[in-house]
């Protein structure tokens, strides 16, 4: 099937240039462009960089199911915490059993604060390196909502649109680290100055910076083209990016944009509307030049097919549900702000097999940490989430 969707994306690649200029000519023979290409392996050392708001526990749990199918070894978190040490600067020490471990970490993609240096001690030397960016206007209404507990920049803003009206009457850079999730958060999370002057020649060194660092930044806002682009680079199949949404929150909690708030956070966010603009280019001219429009089209169908498949066979509402209807304690996501985090409820007569893959599609971000913690470091204490235990060892 990889082979055969290399060959159609090749073909309908060639004929995607044919129209954009008709003036192309194909130089290679008939004969060599029926030459198969050659079966990709699968990359099994993956670093992603978990961005905030960014529909990034979703990647998160693809990506720790993919370690669970592989039986890899995952660089989480040391001791208690759920990150690995944001907001931080990222340093090795951060890892659980670094000093023991050294460079053998297959995944990592919990939180963290971008730091090349710092990541390449823990990865090994051919890691591929992926994130994800979204659109900062509605990342920023999701942040606000949030973290509108937590953040002194919205705390003292009734709404969204009052705090974007005169954002520096409630930003005060003196508290910049409370303050991360309310300006350039993205900007922030690569490991720069989310404060920083918008200077054309700055900018174009991060992004250039950003480029070289990472093979690969995918755009939340295009999610189900993102998972194939991510299927093709990485050499998974279909089934490693299949995905239930996570994290994601009640229609009721967000707060609509007026026209001019929309405008305001490009200029506020201005460093995050620069990175967004340069990498949603790059993600589409990547599709154009790897798979094909068409062949994306075909496979994001296939993607849709599988994932409606999966939602029948696993959920009893075939839907994400409001935190209080959530049955199983065990599956509630983590709550924050002003927001309602959805769930799900799984159907009662799963087979053993089935249940446990059905689990692993729904597990929440800290729960899903926690049991992989355990089972990588049965000798320490584990991550205490404050839920009941789904899965207390290996063999459940």
């Amino acid at each position: 099937l990889i082979i055969f969707s290399l060959c159609l994306g090749l073909t309908c690649l060639s004929g995607f240039f044919h129209m954009k200029n008709k003036n192309y000519r194909i130089s290679k023979s008939h004969e060599e462009l029926l030459i198969p290409p050659t079966p990709c392996h699968a990359k099994t050392n993956v670093m992603f960089l978990k961005t905030h708001k960014t529909a990034s526990s979703t990647v998160l749990n693809i990506m720790f199911r993919f370690a669970e199918r592989y039986n890899l070894t995952v660089a989480l978190p040391a001791d208690q915490l759920f990150h690995l040490g944001y907001p931080r600067t990222f340093v090795a020490q951060f890892v659980e059993g670094f000093e023991t471990i050294g460079q053998n970490y297959n995944i990592m993609c919990n939180h963290l604060r971008f730091n090349p240096l710092e990541v390449k001690r823990v990865m090994a030397a051919n890691t591929f390196y992926f994130s994800i960016l979204r659109n900062p206007i509605p990342l920023l209404e999701s942040s606000y909502i949030y973290y509108k507990n937590n953040v002194p920049a919205f705390r003292s803003s009734k709404n969204v649109n009052e705090f974007l009206a005169s954002p520096t009457k409630y930003y005060h850079p003196a508290d910049y680290r409370e303050n991360i999730y309310a300006r350039n958060i993205m900007w922030f999370d690569f490991g720069y100055n989310n404060n920083a002057e918008d200077d054309t020649k700055y900018t174009q060194a991060v992004l250039e910076e950003i480029e070289q660092n990472f093979h690969l930044i995918l755009i939340a806002d295009y999610f189900d083209e993102s998972m194939i682009l991510l299927k093709h680079a990485l050499c998974w199949d279909l089934d490693d990016v299949i995905y239930f949404k996570l994290n994601s929150r009640s229609q009721d909690t967000v707060q609509t944009l007026t026209p001019e708030s929309e405008e305001q956070i490009k200029a506020w966010c201005s460093l995050d509307w620069k990175l967004y603009l340069h990498f949603n280019q790059s993600f589409w001219r990547r599709i154009e030049e790897t798979i094909g429009l068409e062949v994306l089209e075909k496979e994001v169908d296939h993607l849709r097919t599988r994932q409606k498949e999966l939602m029948e066979t696993c959920l009893s509402e075939q839907e994400a549900v409001r935190k209080d209807h959530i049955r199983n304690k065990a599956l509630l996501p983590y709550q924050s702000g002003a927001a309602d985090i959805l769930g799900y409820n799984l159907k009662q007569d799963l087979d053993n097999r089935t249940l446990r893959t059905c689990q692993q599609m729904v597990m929440p971000e800290l729960q899903y940490t926690s049991y992989l913690y355990a089972v990588q470091h049965p000798h320490k204490k584990r991550k205490d989430v404050g839920l009941p235990l789904l899965w207390t060892s290996l063999q459940e």
